[in-house]
């Protein structure tokens, strides 16, 4: 019988200081994060991209405690988590986490759907209730519109109207037990705006061989910068209010280095081994406004990071999940994921289905000059831990 997991995202970003807990899920998170990065990339050639690993981190980790066997190890290995109750406390504390953050909307819900006459599992609708602070409800999955309608319309109210129509109505049938929906929205306000006036067409070129104007905002700014030898960049780190978030700008120093950029970022370190160049600088910035929307087929990608038995009739053994006898696998995963950057700051949205079924006197330099004139990576963290992030090729 088919499970269907559902898990949004959009995200604003924050930093803080680290637990132990803290770590492990940024070491997770950073792996994983680094894996679907690279497999949504290859999924979309030639087009901009947006995607939340973190978004589909809770969903995993609740179907690895509703999983035994092989399935429930494979799960644990692609999310580096040693076991069920490390799994308890980082999801705990990670919700907590989320709770914390000051100065950006940011917040995360979870709910679970069950099939209308069964109930979770009396241990797992605890472990969904008291760590992932799921909500449950019974539907009607036979009459799919109805059922459809109601889980989108949750996926809106909490995606600010940013995620629609997450779950297509024939995805759901008489064979679907559950879905699993995990949603995460963040909008948050630059520490030092853009002045909408300064805003202009400036050239960006897309390619050696193509070059368009495109809306470019402009500002001296005290920020974070670095130059980056091992990524043959650049990178800034821009602040949002309440400084616990924040947005990370990596600009490939060739015009068509974003290739070469985006293979160096399969390592999971890179990005944090970046970060640590990071110093205070003014800074005067170009920045392209930009908008992406991305949807990505999470059952091929999770498949392709050695997700597999999950997906498999028979061997996904989620025997924890619902009270009953029969044999559950996920049947379908999908991600939506949305940003928009502008003077005012950021705004992001990100959603899945999975069906189951960081002063001496000195000579002041020139101020550098940060020119976002060609594709770029970018990366929204919160409370240190990457929320969204993607390419664009072309604003």
């Amino acid at each position: 019988m088919k499970i269907i997991m559902c898990i949004f995202g959009l995200a604003a970003l924050a930093m803080a200081g680290e637990t132990d807990l803290q770590k492990i899920l940024r070491e997770s998170n950073d792996q994983f994060t680094a894996q679907m990065f690279s497999e949504v990339v290859k999924a979309n050639p030639g087009q901009n991209v947006v995607l939340s690993a973190f978004s589909v981190l809770p969903p995993l980790g609740q179907l690895a405690l509703a999983s035994v066997g092989e399935s429930h190890d494979e799960l644990l290995r692609a999310l580096a988590l040693p076991n069920d109750n490390v799994t308890k406390d980082v999801f705990a504390d990670l919700n907590r986490g989320v709770r914390a953050v000051k100065g950006v909307d940011l917040k995360m819900a979870s709910k679970i759907y069950v099939a209308k006459g069964l109930e979770l599992n009396d241990d797992f609708a605890a472990v969904s209730r008291d760590v992932f602070g799921s909500e449950v409800q019974n539907v009607d999955f036979v009459k799919n519109v109805e059922a459809a309608g109601a889980i989108n319309k949750w996926v809106e109210d909490q995606t600010n109207n940013r995620i629609k129509n997450l779950v297509d109505p024939d995805a759901l049938d008489e064979t679907t037990r559950s879905v699993l929906v995990n949603a995460i929205y963040f909008k948050g306000s630059w520490k030092d705006k853009f002045v909408k006036e300064r805003t202009m067409d400036r050239d960006f070129h897309v390619s050696k061989d193509k070059t368009i104007k495109v809306p470019t905002m402009i500002g001296k700014k005290d920020v974070r910068y670095a130059d980056v030898p091992e990524l043959d960049a650049k990178m800034i780190e821009m602040s949002y209010e309440g400084d616990q978030a924040s947005m990370i700008i990596i600009l490939p120093n060739q015009v068509d280095g974003i290739t070469a950029l985006e293979q160096k970022l399969k390592d999971p370190k890179a990005l944090s081994r970046a970060e640590e160049r990071l110093y205070n600088t003014e800074v005067e910035i170009y920045l392209p406004k930009f908008k992406i929307e991305t949807t990505t087929d999470l059952k091929e990608v999770l498949s392709n990071m050695n997700i597999k038995k999950l997906f498999t009739p028979g061997a996904a053994r989620l025997e924890n999940l619902l009270k009953t006898k029969e044999s559950l696998y996920v049947d379908a995963a999908i991600q939506k994921a949305f940003i928009e950057v502008n003077e005012e700051g950021a705004e992001a949205a990100a959603a899945n289905v999975i069906r189951v079924v960081k002063k001496k006197f000195r000579v002041i330099p020139p101020v550098l000059k940060f020119y976002v004139d060609r594709p770029f990576f970018f990366n929204l963290k919160a409370n240190d831990q990457s929320l969204f992030n993607g390419i664009c090729l072309q604003p």
